[in-house]
């Protein structure tokens, strides 16, 4: 579905440019995106060679980038817009949880990070704190005024759980799913795991709407389709 068309005298959007080699991730990256007022997508690249030559052709405002490509660090595109003078924010969605890369990455305006995996909930957070913080203007009347301009960037209040599930739960799962090469049903989660099918199957779709994780139907020789998930790779 198409995100809706800004009306005559509405501010134009903020154009995002959905950088991710997982072609699954970066669609779901890309609808999550288009689900939020205020933000459009204008491309997805697949690697780091990718963006500099799509940014030549349609500028973007900010970078919705993965860290881990198949041709480079993530960081290593980033230095590489700012020695062409390219000046688009960044929000770095990944994996990697390693402190000194989150400071190298500031230095560069990487402006948030996302660690996978996420819900849509919490992009849309980032997003509409990126959003108001990029409607700041004018003149400060003083540091109070400083400080609520950077607050509505850097504190972001952390992202609750769905209810009724837990980390411990979600990390079995989560466990449990990426042991499963060739995918996993909710009953072996269940079984594997030692929860209900019903509460497996909770957890696999909550991984699925944060996009680490896809289903799809499995064709048996007797009966209904099942559905299989599977893990999405790390980045």
């Amino acid at each position: 579905m198409s995100p809706p068309q800004a009306k005559p005298g509405d501010p134009a959007p903020i154009r995002v440019l959905v950088v991710e080699d997982d072609p699954l991730a970066a669609d779901a990256h890309r609808m999550y995106v288009d689900r939020v007022p205020g933000f459009a997508v204008v491309g997805t690249a697949r690697s780091g060679g990718d963006p500099q030559r799509l940014l030549e052709r349609t500028p973007a405002d900010l970078l919705l980038l993965d860290l881990y490509l198949p041709d480079g660090h993530g960081l290593q595109l980033v230095r590489a817009l700012r020695a062409a003078g390219n000046g688009a924010d960044v929000i770095a969605v990944t994996s990697a949880r390693d402190l000194a890369m989150v400071r190298d990455g500031v230095s560069l305006g990487v402006v948030q990070y996302v660690l996978k995996p996420f819900t849509f909930s919490t992009l849309r957070d980032r997003l509409l704190r990126y959003a108001e913080f990029r409607a700041t203007a004018g003149e400060a009347s003083g540091q109070d005024e400083v400080d609520r301009a950077l607050a509505a960037l850097r504190a972001p209040q952390p992202a609750a759980m769905p209810k009724g599930l837990t980390q411990a739960t979600l990390h079995a799962v989560t466990e449990a799913l990426r042991g499963a090469e060739e995918g996993i049903s909710a009953a072996a989660t269940a079984e594997t795991v030692g929860i209900s099918r019903i509460t497996a199957r909770r957890y696999l779709e909550h991984l699925v709407e944060a996009g680490r994780a896809a289903r799809a139907p499995h064709y048996g020789q007797i009966g209904r389709p099942e559905l299989l998930y599977r893990w999405l790779s790390e980045h």
